[in-house]
């Protein structure tokens, strides 16, 4: 029986990744890539020769099962996505749970994901948390923030940046205009930034500068008093 490996990869910055990513994707008998241009870029830089298959949203129902064939075969595979930890609203669930289902092995190395550090950035509490990722584009939005305007603990959202000021607008519209915001863009990156205030506070900042790159929002959950 082989072993699945689920191997962050940074999300910017490329000293953060690890040795024993590196050592693990050297190692294995197939990388699974998101997208094998993007990675391809990563594997080259840290002399990484292993073939690369792609797997993502568009057509991992079709791919899990010969993959969990060749696992049970004895093969190792290693998964990765384009930045951050594999799952983490990228693809990698469906086989992390056929490999589980069929009793392989699976193992996920500790690394990169974007809300982590910008969680802890905020300055908003950190002892209790909900990850939300991606909003639902159109159905299903309201409901979403309706059932979350009772949440109390602090909330992470994944927003693209031309859904941004939309999307603070919301929070300001459901739960209130002196909601504590935190925006964090391109962690690791050059030009790391983290905005805090209000929702209506960061709302006015991007509305006079429009975000670019990779953004986490976190938000301070309703509050108990």
């Amino acid at each position: 029986m082989g072993k699945l490996f689920i191997v962050p990869t940074p999300i910017g910055n490329l000293e953060d990744m690890t040795f024993r990513a590196i050592k693990v994707l050297k190692e294995v008998d197939l990388i699974l890539a998101e997208d094998t241009r993007t990675s391809g870029k990563l594997l080259k830089h840290f002399e990484i020769a292993t073939h690369m298959h792609s797997h993502h949203m568009h057509n991992e129902h079709k791919t899990v099962e010969n993959l969990v064939k060749r696992l049970q075969a004895g093969e190792t595979i290693a998964l990765i996505s384009d930045a951050g930890t594999p799952a983490i609203s990228d693809p990698g669930f469906l086989l992390t749970r056929a490999c589980v289902e069929n009793g392989i092995d699976v193992e996920c190395l500790p690394g990169a994901t974007a809300f982590v550090p910008a969680l802890v950035n905020s300055g908003l509490p950190n002892d209790k948390f909900v990850f939300e990722g991606f909003l639902p584009d159109k159905k299903g939005r309201q409901t979403r923030f309706l059932a979350l305007q009772e949440e109390y603990r602090t909330m992470i959202f994944y927003v693209s940046p031309h859904k941004l000021n939309k999307t603070l607008a919301e929070f300001a519209q459901y739960f209130g205009a002196d909601r504590p915001v935190s925006v964090s863009r391109e962690l690791s990156k050059l030009h790391e930034e983290t905005v805090r205030g209000t929702a209506e506070e960061v709302l006015k900042h991007f509305e006079a500068k429009p975000a670019k790159g990779e953004i986490v929002v976190v938000v301070g959950g309703k509050s108990l008093k």
